[in-house]
């Protein structure tokens, strides 16, 4: 008997990030969001990689919606990519969906092999 899908996995397959309309666009302030339970997939190994992600941003127009980013974080999780690769991709995703006057993403991965990663992208 095939297991039908949980709530939490059909969650994940529509997960989109999604704008808010920025309050006060008018002022410069700082948004800081840490989401320490990012997982990944090695490319090479398959083996996982946990990462936390950390977002710092000054917007514009619009804001990431937490819930989104939260799902769209979590959609990763049994993908095969790199940490280059996917701080990359975050960055890119977060900067053309929020179009924001200054950004920094930052993945800081856990030691594995005795080795400590940490990609940050900002603009």
């Amino acid at each position: 008997m095939p297991s039908k899908k949980k709530y939490g996995e059909r969650a994940l397959e529509k997960a989109r990030l999604v704008a808010w309309d920025n309050s006060n666009p008018e002022r410069d302030y700082e948004i800081e969001i840490s989401y320490p339970e990012f997982t990944c997939l090695c490319p090479r190994s398959g083996y996982p990689d946990f990462a936390t992600i950390r977002l710092v941003y000054t917007p514009d127009k619009k804001v990431v919606e937490l819930k989104s980013l939260k799902l769209y974080l979590n959609s990763f999780r049994d993908r095969a990519v790199s940490h280059e690769a996917v701080t990359n991709l975050i960055f890119n995703d977060l900067d053309k969906l929020l179009k924001p006057r200054s950004m920094a993403v930052t993945g800081d991965f856990n030691v594995r092999g005795n080795v400590k990663t940490v990609i940050r992208v900002a603009k």
